[in-house]
């Protein structure tokens, strides 16, 4: 699951970040409602987790934007405030549940697989493919040209990124700020590494390589 979580709590957002990320999920973040809003626009993700009480744009008018603009994705309120009315003009606004603070990360993660599971039977094949190259979102597994491709949780998750991000080359950076989150130092060649774990598992063997360097940018995924 791809999820975007807006959220200007920094602790809290790393908690979650971490809750997701264990659970094998590729997670965006944001810490305003303008970042929130930009980056939901694609409507790329699966699901957003979103903040009411935001610094600028607040949670309900991002959520109000995001279904002016016909972006559907489904949306998770997360509000501290507990007035049947914030509910409501939550609800009223495009979202598609709301969970209190505190809560527990449990349900979190129940009432997100409640959401995806509806979006995927609505809309979506649960899988993302370039060229011969196809990710099984469900089953967290790859194939290229047919054959099985055996990958790790972190090599799915680095190859799961660069597939959503098809034609664009994205940074070290970006990279392990979405694979790896906080816990990882700048410096890290963990980037490096993965890439040639992939690029074995991937490429090797083919006559057209998928995965692309762009010397002193970063890495892409297709043409």
């Amino acid at each position: 699951m791809y999820v975007l979580v807006v959220e200007d709590e920094r602790r809290l957002t790393q908690v979650v970040r971490k809750v997701l990320e264990e659970e094998g999920h590729t997670v965006d973040v944001a810490h305003d409602g303008e970042e929130g809003l930009a980056m939901a626009l694609d409507g790329s993700h699966d699901v957003v987790v979103l903040d009411i009480m935001l610094p600028g744009i607040d949670g309900i008018e991002v959520c109000r934007s995001l279904r002016a603009s016909r972006v559907d994705t489904p949306v998770l309120l997360l509000t501290a405030l507990d007035a049947v009315e914030d509910r409501v003009r939550g609800l009223d606004a495009g979202a598609d549940d709301y969970l209190p603070k505190p809560f527990a990360f449990q349900e979190l993660l129940a009432r997100l697989r409640a959401l995806s599971r509806r979006r995927v039977q609505a809309r979506e094949p649960g899988e993302l493919q370039t060229a011969d190259l196809v990710l099984d979102l469900r089953r967290r597994r790859g194939n290229r040209a047919g054959k099985a491709i055996e990958l790790s949780p972190k090599e799915f998750a680095l190859l799961e990124f660069l597939m959503r991000n098809e034609g664009r080359v994205v940074s070290r950076t970006q990279i392990l700020d979405h694979v790896w989150g906080y816990d990882y130092s700048p410096d890290s060649n963990l980037v490096d590494v993965y890439v040639t774990y992939l690029r074995r598992k991937v490429d090797r063997g083919h006559d057209r390589k998928l995965i692309r360097t762009v010397r002193g940018v970063g890495y892409a995924v297709g043409d």
